[in-house]
């Protein structure tokens, strides 16, 4: 079975080192000392390590079930579940005034990231009811607030997001569920929904579905779409369950991967529904949760790769395999493990550096969103930019790595037995759901670069420069600086392409937008692993922290610049050329 260890160490280096977070100055992070997030991140990663990693291979196999009308979650979900609500962790970065405990979002992201890793279809079933949580928090009533978010933060009841019809996906506009006012205020709904993350399940008293439907006087289009609130179990004005509402679980979906998560189909059947935000706004206060769950997603791409990587390390240095080719290394041993390799160490160092990277760019991302909640705008503007980099980025290269790391286990990677074939299945769905990382592109290129006349995009220009000038000296100039200078130029030569041309022929921006997506994503890791870097020389520097740790952080560092970071150039020459190539073919020729 595979193991999972939480890697603290590396978390600590980032939240305390890199985006020294007690100093923000941010409201409640001078609490967030180096051995208060360490007793938190210690709990969160024994809780992962024994408890849900264990639980994996058996979602994986047993999978949900639908009786009855009620789905039944796999062995020991339910019994985990309770531990995760009686730990508090449901509720780690939620408002107090509703049992939350408060913490950063950085904090929840930090946690989150090993209860993905450990076991990402279990949890799911909290990850979406903290975005259903967010939206009733942001655009509710204070008695929707009241009625719901309690109950929502400690997960007695959980949430859903209910967007997807059979017949349409990205263009919601063409949705056909109906919302019917009713002399009390509220609404029926009546439609159907599919690929429901978590819509039924036994683990909670009562299910929040947050629905798109379109109320009559909203006109066509997504104009016309409204949000609302359907419980599964009416609540009664003391707060107790009433009736079951008209929502029922039409069929569960059979995937390729997360099984151990209730994907359904839901029936609505004149379900008795309330408002939530304005009337046909709909789409306002659903992108309140689909930006969280990108972020989510994004968080899931690298995290589900982790224990991949964990793993095939382990075998790299068990699995005995040929000599290595500068002579051998263990004379007592039939053969030397598969780590002497140069082929298996770049693939073990392509996932290493990516995964490293990448968790710094969450984390950066969360501390955005923490700066943004308390009125940042240009860090509001600046994660809105990037949301897309780093939903499509991160889950592009997080499956990707979870191939290399299968691939390193050989044939044994293919079979059941290791584990290996679950986490590229689980990874698979990260590209796809929350928008698939196509639409995330086109959001990139064809929203977000020009969002407040492109002043984000600049302030990422800006912000790259002005770290490259300050620190255009030193040991770390040509490894780091120059290479992380030439990706910044390879990315605003992109942006430059789209501004020249973009207006005059879409489709010439629209075709490179993909590549842009990952060119600003390898540019992001650039610069995430630059100040990294910055902060390991200073550390060895003064002699502080553990010169072993920071040492091999540089060294993985100079890997990632050196081997990943050049691919910006390919990216530049494939959008430099234009849509010529993408669009030469006539629909009949394919």
């Amino acid at each position: 079975m595979p193991h999972y260890t939480a890697p603290v160490s590396d978390m600590q280096f980032l939240l305390h080192d890199v985006l020294n977070i007690s100093a923000s100055g941010l409201p409640g992070h001078d609490e967030l000392d180096r051995d208060f997030t360490e007793a938190v991140l210690d709990a969160a990663g024994k809780l992962a390590s024994e408890v849900l990693a264990p639980l994996n291979v058996i979602g994986d196999q047993q999978g949900c079930r639908l009786e009855n009308g009620v789905v039944r979650t796999p062995e020991g979900f339910a019994a985990a579940f309770e531990q995760m609500k009686e730990g508090g962790w449901t509720a780690l970065d939620c408002d107090p005034d509703y049992g939350g405990q408060g913490m950063p979002y950085v904090m929840g992201v930090a946690t989150g990231e090993m209860f993905v890793s450990a076991n990402m279809a279990f949890n799911m079933y909290q990850g979406l009811t903290h975005g259903a949580y967010s939206a009733i928090h942001t655009h509710g009533t204070e008695d929707q607030k009241q009625t719901y978010l309690p109950k929502m933060v400690s997960c007695d009841w959980t949430g859903t997001m209910n967007l997807t019809e059979p017949h349409c996906g990205t263009d919601l506009g063409l949705l056909r569920t109906k919302a019917e006012p009713q002399d009390d205020g509220s609404y029926l709904i009546t439609g159907q929904k599919i690929f429901i993350s978590a819509g039924d399940h036994d683990m909670a008293e009562n299910v929040i579905h947050l629905v798109l439907a379109k109320a009559p006087g909203g006109g066509e289009g997504t104009k016309g779409i409204s949000l609302f609130i359907v419980p599964k179990f009416l609540v009664n004005e003391d707060g107790s369950l009433g009736d079951r509402n008209a929502v029922s679980v039409g069929a569960l979906e059979h995937k390729m991967g997360i099984h151990g998560n209730s994907t359904c189909v839901m029936n609505y059947d004149g379900a008795k529904g309330w408002l939530l935000g304005d009337l046909h706004k709909g789409m306002r206060a659903m992108f309140t949760m689909m930006n969280e769950a990108r972020l989510g997603v994004g968080l899931q791409g690298y995290a589900g790769a982790v224990p991949a990587y964990q793993n095939a390390v382990a075998y790299a240095k068990d699995r005995l395999q040929g000599r290595a080719v500068t002579g051998t290394q263990y004379p007592n041993a039939a053969a030397d493990p598969l780590i002497v390799h140069p082929d298996i160490r770049r693939s073990l160092m392509d996932q290493k550096s990516f995964l490293e990277g990448a968790r710094m760019l969450a984390f950066w991302g969360a501390h955005l969103i923490d700066q943004a909640d308390e009125g940042d705008a240009d860090a509001e503007g600046l994660i809105s930019l990037l949301t897309p980099v780093i939903k499509g980025f991160l889950t592009d290269k997080g499956f990707e790595t979870a191939v290399l790391a299968q691939q390193i286990y050989g044939g044994h990677g293919y079979i059941e037995e290791h584990g290996m074939s679950q986490f590229v299945r689980d990874a698979r769905i990260t590209m796809i759901y929350e928008g698939a990382n196509g639409v995330q592109a086109l959001d990139l290129v064809g929203r977000k670069l020009a969002a407040d006349g492109g002043k984000h995009v600049m302030a990422f220009f800006e912000m790259v420069k002005s770290f490259c000038k300050d620190h255009a000296e030193g040991p770390l100039a040509a490894d780091f600086i120059a290479p992380l200078k030439a990706a910044s130029k390879d990315l605003q030569a992109a942006a430059m392409f789209f501004m020249q041309n973009g207006m005059k022929n879409p489709n010439a921006a629209l075709s490179g937008s993909y590549d842009f997506m990952h060119l600003f994503g390898h540019t992001a890791l650039g610069l995430m692993w630059a100040r990294m870097a910055v902060t390991a020389q200073k550390m060895l520097d003064s002699g502080e922290g553990d010169a072993v740790f920071l040492k091999t952080k540089l060294a993985t560092g100079r890997y990632y610049m050196k081997r990943q970071l050049p691919m910006t150039a390919t990216h530049l020459a494939r959008i430099e050329s234009g849509s010529e190539p993408v669009m030469e073919l006539e629909a009949e020729a394919f």
